[in-house]
């Protein structure tokens, strides 16, 4: 009956290494890529596999049958091995192919192989060799001895191990590298299953083995990763280096936590500032090296009073540690942050230590001095200004009059700089954001700055009294502060030789209009608060333009104030853009861009 069956054993076992060969050859210019010299190395056990078990189909001599059938279970041996090498590597662990877990793993292929070319001493492989002929080749039954059912085991799991690590690659990186890594996956399952059901003698001819013949759609699952979707061309091993480098290569010290708040890793950074290896600490609470000034859970919700931002979903605040490095006691700023999975599950913490001692120094350092100085400026330039005042009534001399009112006027002068120090400490200083009127709050400022000396016009374009069209969410500090500097800056430089006013007088217009979006859509990303501000006076100078458009006061470029510097400042606390531009026929005008934010 079997002689009526063609011997497609043979054809299959021979296809199957063809196919080993073939895709091997075809990779072989990609050698020096992480995995490539792996997968040749599966290619040349799965080839010796094939090979070997269709030409022993081949042979009926007992000893070169037997001979055959070593080189077999050689391949099936190093096929386990070296696919988990190649996963290893290609997903970006290279550095596991270098542990001694790795090298245990190939002394057991070096043991088994060992133990395999001295079977016929001890018969741990088999015994009781003879042939059994079936469907017309030379197929053979033997008792399989311990180490062979040990070497099918490890040979699943090895392989199981690898599929593991690629179906990992496939979830953690999502589509970059899915195709590649689900073909690579999938195809050890055909000759994984023939390999076990021939191991226990499942099916109706069990002394037939299957398994090189399943290595022809493995081939085939291995040439569409390769060829169709690329698979060496990009490679996992660049995301998972990357996510190393951006945690191992930082400055900041950075700890990763479980759920349970011990410690998981430490970067180098954090080593040397904690003082701890990354093995010691391993599954220690952090709080065995490092005292929060919250505890992570409340950290990360954002429930301390610290520095926290609520749109970064992380909590910072400050902490000083001595560090272990001898670089005395520094100031961290500590920024919790969840660690979730791609499917958005909280898996742990991260805790980042921002190095912010100079920083805070600086603060320190500023914040005196410019305490200092206000009070001294405010205190000086009183007395100077009253003393002025009383020279100016009591003298009779016309020059003297004219220099005693300039020390008064310059008196004055200072003291408005140190307003301005003051109002310049409360910009750089963190605030919340409120819902904020733009109109009303041009009102008020356009209110405080009219006199009789000064013609101050507000003209708001569009939008009636009672529209709800003029609020958006701002720091209104730092708002009012950018429109009271810029309708100061245009009356205090007025010269009187105006043109809009018969008298020459100061003469200011401030607009507002809306430009985007709509009164129902605040939160259209292309909606503005246009202000302009426009004078009739004799222009801002344009090195004092220069030095702060610059950011830097130089020689050259040196501001006679603070006013446009705050009004820079203010601007950046509030997301604003501000253009000045000269006026015809006389004068400038200052235009500020306000982005629109929905009340919350």
């Amino acid at each position: 009956m079997f002689d009526a069956v063609p011997a497609w054993p043979v054809a299959g076992s021979f296809a199957g290494g063809a196919g080993a060969v073939l895709l091997a050859w075809a990779i072989r210019e990609r050698r020096g890529r992480p995995g490539v010299d792996w997968f040749l190395a599966v290619f040349a056990a799965q080839a010796t596999w094939c090979f070997a078990y269709g030409t022993g189909l081949l042979v009926a001599d007992p000893a070169l049958r037997a001979l055959l059938e070593t080189a077999t279970w050689l391949g099936i041996i190093w096929t386990g091995v070296t696919f988990l090498g190649f996963a290893l590597e290609y997903t970006g662990r290279s550095d596991v192919v270098r542990s001694r877990l790795f090298a245990t793993i190939v002394g057991f292929g070096l043991l088994s192989t060992t133990l395999l070319v001295t079977n016929s001493l001890h018969g741990a492989f088999w015994t009781d060799f003879g042939p059994d002929p079936a469907f017309g080749v030379e197929t053979v039954s033997y008792a399989l001895g311990p180490w062979a059912y040990l070497t099918v085991a490890a040979e699943t799991v090895l392989v199981a191990s690898a599929v593991f690590l690629l179906v990992d690659t496939l979830l953690s990186y999502g589509p970059l590298y899915r195709r590649e890594s689900a073909a690579v996956a999938l195809s050890p399952i055909p000759p994984g299953f023939a390999l076990v059901a021939w191991a226990l003698s499942l099916g109706p001819v069990p002394q037939l083995q299957l398994a090189p013949i399943m290595f022809v759609p493995h081939v085939l699952l291995d040439a569409y990763a390769f060829d169709r979707a690329e698979m060496f061309e990009r490679n996992p091993t660049t995301s998972r280096a990357a996510e190393r480098t951006a945690i191992d290569d930082l400055r900041d010290p950075i700890v990763a936590l479980g759920l349970d708040h011990r410690v998981v890793r430490l970067n180098p950074a954090a080593e040397a500032v904690l003082g701890v290896g990354a093995e010691t600490a391993r599954d220690r609470p952090l709080a065995d090296f490092l005292d929060l000034p919250v505890g992570v859970d409340e950290a990360e919700t954002g429930a301390s009073d610290g520095d926290a931002d609520p749109d970064d979903g992380a909590s910072r605040e400050t902490v000083r540690i001595d560090a272990a490095d001898a670089a005395g006691r520094r100031t961290y700023a500590v920024s919790v942050s969840r660690l979730t999975d791609p499917n958005e599950t909280n898996v742990g913490y991260t805790v980042v230590l921002s190095d912010v001692t100079e920083r805070e120094r600086r603060r320190q350092q500023l914040e005196v001095l410019n305490r200092i100085l206000r009070h001294n400026l405010r205190n000086d330039a009183g007395v100077v200004h009253g003393y002025g005042e009383i020279l100016r009534d009591r003298l009779e001399d016309s020059e003297l009059v004219r220099m005693a009112d300039a020390v008064e006027r310059r008196a004055g002068a200072l003291a408005a700089l140190g307003e301005k120090a003051g109002t310049v400490e409360r910009l750089l200083a963190e605030s919340d954001s409120a819902e904020t009127d733009v109109r009303d709050l041009l009102k008020s400022v356009v209110a405080d700055a009219r006199d009789g000396a000064t013609t101050v016009e507000l003209v708001v374009e569009g939008g009636a009294d009672g529209d709800s069209d003029w609020t958006t969410r701002v720091r209104p500090d730092a708002l009012r502060a950018v429109v009271e500097n810029t309708v100061e800056n245009a009356v205090d430089h007025h010269d009187g030789e105006g043109v809009e006013r018969e008298d020459g007088g100061a003469w200011v217009r401030v607009a507002l209009r809306r430009e985007g979006g709509n009164a129902e859509r605040e939160a259209d990303g292309d909606a503005r608060f246009v202000l302009t501000v426009e004078d009739d006076g004799p222009g801002i100078p344009d090195h004092e333009v220069d030095a702060v458009e610059s950011g830097r006061e130089t020689a050259l470029e040196h501001g006679s104030g603070l006013g446009l510097w705050v009004v820079a400042w203010g601007a950046a606390a509030v997301g604003a853009d501000v253009e000045y531009a000269d006026r015809e026929p006389r004068g400038t005008r200052v235009t500020v861009s306000v982005r629109v934010v929905a009340a919350e």
